[in-house]
């Protein structure tokens, strides 16, 4: 049986445990100054796509720890109601500037004004938020990662002297206005064949929340009413992925060209078995290093100008952007992503990958 004196000695250790992880839990050089977050971070989800943890996380944090600030990244894992409750903790402990990549605009919206009510700084990264009112918005050019997409599945399709083919669209998720910017960028390739009858229009869905289960249930269906797809414009790896798993069932994987978005693992492995026809690569180090320096002047008190203006559809609002350049990314130019950084030859050349690898002298 346990003394007062232990219980309290217990109690005093318990304590000194849970301040330290509280102390832990976010970044920057003093640790005193750790236990108040200066930035807060939201990232949306882990399963849609791989980037958010392996890429925005680790870059943000990389960038906050050199410019020797207080920080606090967390994941809302496709949660709405964790998304408001991370915020409502990140504010309450006392970010100074919040930076989110919203799961819809609603759920964003009702954030970023929390935020503002309490004298937060506010930044939307990678998504835009719509009616949202940020401070700034730093992304891709999403029109211009759109359009890359259906470039590439044109190329693929003219490689491969398609007559006339059937193309299946599967669009990301309704509530992300990226979303929406990708399909303007493919559409404005792909609407003037299906014109000029040099392809035919097929099945188009978009997939709610981005989920890759769902985008292989939705491909599924499409493939049985529409057997004579030939091509499949996925607004994203994951996606193109779940695609290819119904193409390999089918005996089609390498004869039907898809598409994709990321540059993640997966992805870049499907484009050198020559079952993913593209991807689009964002350089999300960039990304990550242009709004973390916008985010530390915030917390400055100071402001950046940027060159960049994106229109809120809802608002009217020009938003002051930073807009970053994408890139198409085909078998020969795997290279390029793991010579960038974003992925290792390691994760990238397992043992089914290796010959392929070292064909396009990746070493």
């Amino acid at each position: 049986m346990k003394g007062p004196r232990m219980r309290r000695g217990l109690a005093t250790l318990t304590a000194a445990i849970v301040a330290a992880g509280s102390i832990a839990a976010c970044g920057g050089d003093d640790a005193a100054d750790d236990a108040i977050p200066k930035i807060a971070v939201i990232l949306p989800d882990s399963s849609s796509s791989d980037r958010w943890e392996t890429a925005d996380r680790k870059f943000l944090e990389s960038a906050f720890q050199n410019a020797g600030i207080s920080f606090d990244i967390q994941n809302a894992q496709g949660d709405k109601t964790a998304f408001q409750s991370i915020a409502d903790q990140q504010i309450t402990n006392g970010a100074t500037v919040l930076m989110i990549a919203n799961l819809d605009s609603g759920t964003g919206k009702a954030v970023l004004d929390k935020a503002r009510a309490k004298g937060v700084a506010t930044i939307d990264y990678d998504r835009l938020t719509l009616g949202g009112g940020a401070e700034y918005y730093v992304s891709f050019d999403n029109v211009a990662v759109g359009k890359l997409q259906g470039e590439g599945l044109q190329q693929c399709l003219t490689a491969l002297k398609a007559t006339k083919p059937v193309i299946a669209e599967l669009h990301g998720s309704p509530t992300d206005n990226n979303a929406t910017l990708f399909k303007e960028g493919y559409q404005s390739v792909l609407n003037p064949l299906y014109q000029s009858g040099a392809a035919v229009k097929g099945p188009e869905q978009a997939v709610p929340d981005w989920s890759n289960t769902e985008a292989g249930k939705i491909f599924e269906q499409m493939l049985t009413q529409s057997p004579n797809i030939r091509g499949v414009l996925a607004a994203n790896d994951g996606m193109g992925n779940a695609v290819i798993q119904v193409l390999k069932r089918n005996n089609l994987n390498g004869k039907v060209p898809v598409t994709g978005q990321d540059a993640d693992v997966q992805g870049l492995q499907n484009i050198l078995a020559g079952d993913q026809c593209m991807t689009v690569y964002k350089a999300i180090r960039e990304e990550a290093n242009a709004a973390a320096k916008l985010a530390i002047s915030l917390a400055k008190g100071e402001r950046q100008e940027v060159t960049g203006k994106v229109a809120d559809p809802e608002s009217g609002r020009e938003v002051p952007s930073v807009l970053l350049t994408p890139k198409a990314i085909f078998r020969q130019d795997v290279k390029s992503v793991v010579v960038d950084g974003y992925v290792t030859r390691s994760e990238l050349c397992t043992d089914a990958f290796a010959a392929a690898c070292q064909e396009l002298g990746i070493y």
